[in-house]
C-alpha cells in the first residue's frame, strides 16, 4: 500500500476529529433524552461512529508523518 499524500492525511485527520466530536455529542445527549426510540437511534449512531472511527484510524496509519503522543495530558479546568 502506498502512503497517503500529506493533504489526504490531513483531510482524514479532520474527519477523525469531526467524527469524534459527533460521537461525544451523541453519547452525552443520550442522558437527557427520554424517548426510547430516539435513544435507540442515538445508540445506533454511536455504534456506527465507533466503527467509522476505527476505519478512519486504519487509513490514517498510512500517513507519511507521525507525531509522538504525550504521556501526560493537561489537567482539566474545573472552575
Amino acid at each position: 500500500m502506498k502512503p497517503l499524500a500529506p493533504h489526504e492525511a490531513l483531510e482524514i485527520h479532520e474527519a477523525i476529529n469531526f467524527k469524534t466530536l459527533c460521537l461525544a455529542k451523541s453519547k452525552l445527549m443520550q442522558g437527557i433524552v427520554f424517548d426510547q426510540e430516539l435513544k435507540d437511534l442515538m445508540q445506533k449512531d454511536v455504534d456506527q461512529s465507533i466503527q467509522a472511527l476505527a476505519d478512519l484510524q486504519a487509513l490514517y496509519q498510512r500517513a507519511p508523518f507521525s507525531a509522538p503522543v504525550p504521556d501526560r495530558r493537561p489537567a482539566p479546568i474545573l472552575n
